[in-house]
């Protein structure tokens, strides 16, 4: 791989305005697909193979005029000063503002609150439901301000008026931080490289990447139906993987003209070296995200195939766009002094640039760097180091334990929000849990008296614990299938509820004997119950096939069996240890107003596999990136230790500045305004700083001197069954020599010359 790696490097070195072309076109052209497309709608959810999705697709099918993806909107009333809402002047206050609902363009239907006997029992409390005949994301702005003017004129004539549902729902934004996160990385790639030219190549790129990785998902998201949160995702992991790829390659490039290579050839070497460990680090990051189709959460699965494909792109760029921006580059990859002495003047280049570089040579083995530095101290204190590391990041692991899952609703809005006060107004008026209600789909398709089977399913239900009220059964227009809505007496995320919602299922295997008809569950508490459930069966087969591949996949890359097993330990380690600072912030609110978290609860259902997906690839992206630099100089013949110290020299200080712009990109996005965006922000971000700067700086180099020679092992059966992909550059190193001998004419058969 590195010699077929080492042509493309010099191919697009050479014909570099050929491939910059090439990949602006590709960007004009996913730009005006973007631009062209129609504006993207919220993504359908749905959970295949659950009881909730069979009751909402049965009532979806055998309801069709109630537009269940219909926006919805809950007007919530109340009169001041502990006065009744359904009586004199308030009565009339609340119908005006309900005779204005009804005007909306796109308004379905709006439920009247003394028609629908939609009061609480003390009066105090009143709601108006409203139906749209779109969906959230489609509701056009005139629609979302009328439903906001109609609330404001019941304000003003003098009721407590707030507005629930999904009705005001906006698209996420990112906030200034992203940008921040943007000035952060050029900053540190500025100091790590001292070159203008140098730190501008990894963002030039990386935005490019990105921005044809997001302008098609945009292009696209209509056909496949991808929700709002998708782009924002992938462009929070394609700007920090294409950074750090394109920063490794600049790197090695660096490197390699140090050495007193020619452009061209230090370009091929280092896509030859460096670039076969971007490829293997962006397998194992495709391997996990493309691995989140095994959870069968279609939502889930489009978000990570969408992430995979940026990271595609990214590892694309790196192998050839990065090469041929060096083209253009060349020496001005450095500094202004340091490009002198490597460039030379006329025929003195050579000699020049070999005694720059012996100098260089000479300074280095004076005083040695931080990286060197620390991973001697490690080699001292190898056990020390390692305990302390794992009883860290175990002690940060801790609030792990007490995770909680839900989706997200209006009782997890900031308290500020109109959306949390009709949620409490609602909660306060009529119960706990009104704002969960658990939908009942019941199919009396075979059943002989339908009327009667439901008037044995609704007693059959009102007798069991937890149940406040069970709604009259409404029939479709064919009399086969019914829906009942039932009031548990718990909040929606309370246990009693989700207890309610199994004994309701338990007792429908009876019912259907003794009735005929099925009974199903669904809802939004019912749905995350099933989400929850799902997400647990599949963790571990998910972790299964994502580290078993991608333990295949180390070993082929370092020809090792101890080394990528302690990748994977060392993963589970941080990752545990990122879910534990998460619900410590997230759920206990802990440090929660530093990041502006303004409401705590249980953590979104899908964010812990999804962020154990995008760490998993990011964490052996640092592994490779590291490690491989360590068996290239073990495989040339350095002692294990030596190999370790020689592969901090040369790799913690791009390692350490790749992990920083990582952790400042995936930061950036604390700021949206979604709480998917902002949890995922935060725990990658501190994900990346636990794996990169406790586990590969300080666990690897531990275990690794711990070990000795015995972390290089491998069964001879086993190495002779790999395939040699040569990551190191090894085989790539004896065919540059050879070919350099060959080039050079043997003296001794030339004739003399008179």
């Amino acid at each position: 791989m590195a010699t077929f790696l080492y042509k493309l490097g010099r191919f697009a070195f050479r014909r570099r305005r050929y491939v910059a072309l090439v990949w602006v076109a590709l960007l004009a052209l996913a730009g005006v697909g973007a631009a062209s497309a129609s504006t993207s709608t919220s993504s359908s959810f749905s959970i295949p193979g659950t009881e909730a999705q069979k009751a909402f697709d049965l009532m979806e099918q055998r309801f069709p005029d109630a537009n269940a993806n219909g926006a919805s909107a809950r007007v919530v009333f109340t009169a001041p000063g502990g006065a009744k809402v359904d009586v004199g002047a308030q009565k009339a206050a609340a119908q005006k503002v309900v005779a204005e609902l009804k005007t909306g363009a796109q308004v379905s239907s709006v439920a009247d609150p003394f028609e629908a006997k939609a009061v609480s029992k003390d009066g105090s409390t009143a709601y108006a439901s409203v139906k749209y005949k779109v969906t959230s994301m489609e509701l056009t702005d005139p629609d979302r301000a009328a439903l906001k003017d109609a609330a404001q004129h019941g304000r003003d004539a003098g009721l407590t008026v707030e507005i629930g549902g999904d009705a005001l729902q906006a698209m996420p934004t990112t906030g200034a931080t992203e940008v921040i996160g943007i000035g952060i990385s050029a900053v540190v790639l500025l100091v790590t490289f001292g070159s203008l030219v140098a730190a501008g190549l990894p963002l030039l790129t990386a935005l490019i990447g990105v921005g044809i990785g997001v302008s098609s998902i945009t292009a696209l998201a209509n056909v496949l139906d991808l929700g709002s949160s998708t782009s924002t995702l992938a462009m929070m992991i394609g700007l920090a993987v294409g950074i750090d790829y394109a920063l490794f390659i600049v790197s090695r490039f660096r490197h390699e003209l140090t050495e007193g290579r020619e452009p061209e050839d230090a370009a091929g070497r280092a896509v030859g070296t460096a670039g076969s460990a971007v490829v293997f680090a962006g397998l194992t990051v495709l391997i996990a995200l493309a691995g989140l189709a095994v959870v069968n959460i279609p939502m889930l699965t489009k978000m990570g195939l969408a992430a995979a494909g940026t990271v595609a792109i990214a590892v694309l760029i790196a192998l050839t766009l990065i090469p041929a921006m060096l083209g253009f580059a060349k020496y001005r990859a450095f500094g202004r002094k340091t490009r002198g002495g490597l460039k030379g003047d006329g025929s003195d280049a050579s000699a020049s640039s070999s005694s720059s570089t012996s100098a260089a040579a000479a300074a280095a083995a004076k005083k040695p760097n931080m990286g060197t530095r620390w991973a001697r101290f490690v080699l001292r204190r190898p056990i020390w180091v390692l305990v302390v590391g794992v009883l860290g990041l175990g002690a940060i692991a801790i609030p792990a334990a007490s995770l909680q899952l839900g989706l997200p609703d209006d009782g997890s809005q900031p308290v500020s929000t109109t959306q949390r006060k009709a949620y409490d107004l609602l909660s306060n008026g009529f119960g706990p849990g009104f704002n969960g209600p658990l939908m009942i789909a019941v199919d009396a398709a075979h059943s002989d008296d339908p009327k009667a089977a439901l008037d044995k399913i609704s007693k059959t239900i009102t007798g069991l614990d937890d149940v406040e009220k069970v709604t009259a059964p409404a029939f479709n227009k064919a009399g086969n299938t019914a829906m009942l809505t039932v009031v548990p007496k718990s909040k929606p995320s309370g246990i009693e509820t989700e207890n309610l919602v199994h004994s309701i299922r338990d007792k429908a295997a009876g019912l259907k004997s003794d009735t005929g008809a099925v009974t199903l569950v669904t809802g939004t508490t019912a749905m995350n119950i099933d989400v929850s459930q799902k997400l647990n069966d599949a963790l571990l087969p998910y972790l299964a096939l994502v580290v078993g591949l991608a333990f295949l996949l180390l070993m082929v890359v370092f020809r090792s069996v101890l080394v990528p097993l302690k990748a994977a330990l060392g993963f589970l380690l941080s990752v545990v240890a990122a879910l534990g600072a998460v619900v410590a912030v997230f759920q206990w609110g802990w440090f929660a107003s530093l990041i502006g978290v303004e409401q705590t609860g249980p953590i979104m259902s899908m964010m812990p596999i999804f962020m154990i997906g995008v760490v998993f690839g990011l964490a052996m992206d640092y592994e490779v990136f590291l490690v491989t630099r360590m068996r290239e100089a073990y495989v040339h013949g350095e002692r294990p230790g030596q190999a370790i110290v020689t592969g901090f020299t040369h790799g913690a200080r791009v390692v350490a500045a790749a992990a920083v712009i990582m952790i400042s990109v995936f930061a950036g996005f604390i700021g949206s305004s979604e709480s998917m965006i902002k949890m995922m922000g935060f725990g990658l971000a501190i994900a990346v700083a636990f794996d990169a700067f406790v586990v590969r700086m300080a666990v690897v180099p531990a275990v690794l001197a711990l070990l000795g020679k015995a972390a290089w092992w491998l069964p001879r059966w086993l190495d002779r069954a790999l395939p040699n992909v040569d990551v190191e550059g090894e085989q790539l190193q004896k065919n540059l020599a050879a070919q350099a001998t060959d080039a050079v004419p043997d003296r001794a058969q030339e004739p003399s010359r008179v």
